[in-house]
């Protein structure tokens, strides 16, 4: 087993945050100077205002940086063996080329934090995180023929989603990107650069992701750019990005759920069965981490679930309490996640509720705040539990994708 972080230089006291290779094309595009601090690197929040980002996801072509996400190589002759005893998902399953979305848990079944996992041979894989998980990896390599080393600062990263991505990349030059299906990965040449493109994102929608080496990332930006620019090309932030991610019913660490390894309260941890992600636990594999907790768990029956609400009226229900019956106000759960979705035109959030609650179909109440010109004003209002994702346009699974 080895451990090399692949950390750059550390940076200095005064700019503790390490910028991205696409930092100084993300700055001359920035017009707010929003940045916020993702896994130790700088990143744009908002570039222009989050409304005109959020649309250009759904009707363009974006670009997002993605190198933040956390890279671990995992290689070895134990590399299968390894990653399937770590995740709940039968990686045996997953073939050269293809990438599979995953989630980890500990012994008592609560997930530790979720990702994807790229085979790129029989004996190497590559997993990426939203949050650092190498000392949860090494441990669980203990006894295992696998390497597993952070990678992160040698490999650059774009997001490119939206119904125009395919043509952009196309106009790019990456011949038979068409053909590429969602989750596949390939390796491709544009102007002697050398780019794994996936089939992936964080959207619900139609998009890509550029892994690259960090000297080629300014010049694939440029080139990006300048081939999106008569389909409506723009940089996005993070706040656009997350309403997107809402609309597509995809969770989000630290908000939808708290890693088993973070939470400092007892009963805050969550397992994937309550997160709706019971797709995602394979009981017919080998073991696992925390296969005996949630095989009792499923066996009892769940007491609490995440789950879509559709909620009356327009006002989204941020951080809202929910009840069974709004006359004695006995809580049955929370909002995690809300918005207003221009697209469905739909006021959605994610929540957790208590049983019997989570059913299909039932009605709760929310409890929302308003702040106008410094009055807060309190609405009791409907919320149905309903099916998500919300938004899942045909376009995301179509191959070829249609040209935009």
């Amino acid at each position: 087993m080895t451990a090399d972080a692949g950390y750059p230089t550390p940076p200095h006291f005064r700019k503790p945050l390490i910028d991205t290779p696409f930092h100084d094309r993300a700055r001359a595009l920035s017009q707010n100077d929003q940045f916020v601090a993702w896994a130790g690197y700088s990143t744009v929040d908002v570039f222009t205002t989050v409304e005109q980002e959020y649309f250009a996801i759904r009707n363009a072509a974006t670009l997002y940086d993605l190198t933040p996400m956390v890279k671990y190589r995992v290689a070895g002759r134990d590399a299968e063996r390894y990653i399937n005893r770590l995740v709940t998902r039968d990686i045996r399953k997953l073939k050269v080329g293809r990438v599979s979305y995953v989630v980890w848990c500990n012994d008592e079944g609560h997930i530790i934090d979720d990702g994807t996992v790229f085979r790129l041979s029989e004996t190497d894989y590559r997993i990426c995180t939203a949050e650092r998980q190498l000392d949860w990896f090494l441990d669980s390599a203990i006894g295992f023929d696998v390497a597993v080393e952070e990678i992160t600062a040698s490999v650059a990263a774009l997001s490119l989603q939206g119904p125009t991505s395919a043509y952009v990349l196309k106009k790019f030059g990456l011949s038979g990107i068409e053909s590429l299906k969602p989750f596949e990965f390939r390796i491709f040449e544009a102007e002697g650069r050398s780019l794994m493109v996936s089939r992936t994102g964080f959207t619900g929608d139609l998009g890509y992701e550029l892994w690259m080496a960090p000297q080629h990332a300014t010049a694939v930006w440029d080139d990006l750019m300048q081939a999106g620019r008569s389909r409506g090309i723009r940089a996005i932030g993070s706040q656009a990005l997350n309403l997107a991610r809402i609309e597509a019913g995809f969770l989000m660490p630290n908000v939808d759920f708290i890693s088993a390894e973070h939470t400092v309260r007892m009963h805050r941890e969550r397992t994937p069965l309550e997160l709706g992600l019971a797709w995602l636990v394979d009981f017919d594999k080998p073991h696992f981490n925390g296969r005996r907790a949630l095989q009792k768990q499923k066996a009892a029956g769940l007491q609490r679930m995440l789950v879509g609400l559709d909620i009356d009226g327009n006002k989204p229900a941020h951080n809202a309490l929910l009840y069974a019956n709004p006359t004695d106000e006995t809580e049955c759960g929370f909002v995690t996640s809300a918005m207003w979705s221009p697209t469905c035109k739909r006021n959605i959030a994610l929540a957790i509720l208590d049983t019997p609650h989570f059913e299909m179909g039932r009605r709760v109440h929310a409890d929302i705040y308003l702040h106008r010109e410094l009055v807060w004003e309190r609405r009791m209002v409907t919320a149905t539990v309903v099916e998500r994702p919300f938004f899942a346009p045909e376009r995301r699974r179509l191959t070829p994708p249609a040209d935009r």
